[in-house]
């Protein structure tokens, strides 16, 4: 038996979507998802399709020439993650702290964080639903010659996957790679 809801443009949402707004209602992220949401600046997102459009997760392993401390101070500090993506950030290392990335483009909030080695956020664009927010789930395991990053992103809307997948390669690990060579 299938459940679903209706949002409140009529739409039926899935399971995963209840699951996921409700977690979130929980763990009191939408609290702060109102004064984020001001003067929210879009990005433009192309919409994927076929099978693809069905996917709501995505699976990464990045390899960085530098340590696994470095990259979590990196993802995880205001100026470094600004200094990186040439683009303002709020960020602090604190379990429980709001977050907003890319000039507001990204808001979230740190659900969990074991040093050096794992980052778990809710993570949205600011483009998305209010209180629609997804799991973003960081290893970052050492290597002989630097670290690898394993990204777990999980439940965000079926048709971002297209815009998602090469966004973590373009906003994320390039620069990153650039930055701490």
């Amino acid at each position: 038996m299938t459940m679903s809801r209706t949002n409140s443009e009529g739409a039926a949402s899935t399971r995963r979507q209840a699951f996921a707004r409700a977690a979130i209602a929980l763990g009191g992220l939408a609290a702060g998802s109102v004064a984020w949401a001001k003067a929210e600046p879009k990005m433009p997102e192309a919409q994927s399709t076929g099978t693809e459009g069905l996917l709501t997760y995505l699976h990464q392993e990045i390899d960085i020439e530098a340590k696994p401390a470095r990259v979590y101070d990196a993802l995880l500090d205001s100026k470094q993650f600004a200094a990186f993506t040439k683009m303002p950030a709020d960020v602090r290392p604190e379990a429980g702290a709001a977050f907003s990335l890319f000039g507001g483009l990204i808001l979230g909030r740190n659900v969990e964080l074991a040093a050096p080695g794992r980052i778990v956020q809710a993570w949205r664009p600011a483009s998305w639903d209010p209180g629609v927010y997804s799991m973003v789930h960081f290893e970052i395991r050492e290597r002989e010659s630097g670290s690898t990053v394993v990204l777990d992103h999980t439940g965000f809307p079926e048709g971002d996957f297209r815009h998602l997948d090469p966004g973590w390669h373009n906003r994320y690990w390039d620069p990153l790679k650039k930055y701490l060579s």
